[in-house]
């Protein structure tokens, strides 16, 4: 059922994990995506794959993001759906432990490189009286486990954003939606350096392509209905609040 069909979609992060089966499953449902990453040739493979058209940029820079949306209004003329996933947890260490360095990078690259795109899409919808953003955020926004804090702090920060857009948006006829996931089958541990799931478990937890299923559900509402936060949990996860 292609409900998308002849949207046009931005997911950052899509060079690999959920931004790739987020792309992917848009362009199943007949939307235009274009994807942006940093890494030349991994977004390449993945467009190409896939059938997304490629954007290299670094999304904690505002000269990118400025670059993304004059190529998608020269090109389109519109914006139907932005998809801020890109973000990593960086070192996953308690916070006495952190460098300013680490914790910079991890602020800027989940929370400031995404409010960036949030406030370009979010003029642009207004303007055009239509439109949804979401913000991918994590689990670990709303629960407390030692050397996250930094991680989940962006991600908090990312949950009240989503939530000032929809207040804001709202009036124009413009939607916004957080996503909390939390384990994913995804290369997120191991870029952190934490380790992997065992295969049993990596079965079990979060596919890209799910993920991309339900972000294709909440463009697909009908435009009188919003979903604010979503809360997206494996079952093979047991979570243990603080």
């Amino acid at each position: 059922m292609n409900n998308l069909n002849n949207k046009i979609a931005i997911v950052t992060g899509a060079s690999s994990g959920f931004g790739v089966g987020i792309a992917d499953e848009l362009i199943k449902a007949g939307a235009k995506v274009y994807i942006v990453a940093r890494t030349t040739e991994k977004i390449n493979t993945v467009a190409k794959k896939i059938g997304a058209i490629p954007i290299v940029a670094d999304i904690t820079k505002s000269n990118d993001w400025e670059n993304i949306f004059n190529q998608i209004i020269d090109a389109d003329k519109r914006l139907d759906i932005l998809v801020n996933n890109a973000g990593g947890g960086g070192v996953i260490a308690e916070i006495s432990e952190q460098t300013d360095e680490n914790i910079e990078q991890v602020i800027a690259l989940n929370l400031l490189g995404a409010i960036q795109g949030c406030r370009r899409a979010a003029k642009l919808m207004k303007q055009q009286g239509f439109g949804t953003i979401i913000n991918i955020s994590s689990v670990c926004s709303v629960e407390a486990w030692a050397g996250w804090g930094i991680y989940a702090a962006a991600k908090a920060g990312l949950d009240q954003i989503t939530k000032h857009l929809y207040v804001e948006l709202r009036p124009y006829g413009a939607k916004a939606t957080t996503i909390m996931p939390s384990w994913g089958a995804t290369n997120f541990n191991g870029a952190a350096n934490i380790g992997t799931f065992s295969e049993e478990v990596a079965a079990k937890a979060i596919q890209p392509n799910d993920i991309g299923k339900v972000v294709v559900d909440v463009c697909q509402l009908p435009a009188h209905l919003v979903i604010p936060e979503l809360r997206l949990l494996p079952l093979v996860q047991e979570i243990q609040p603080y």
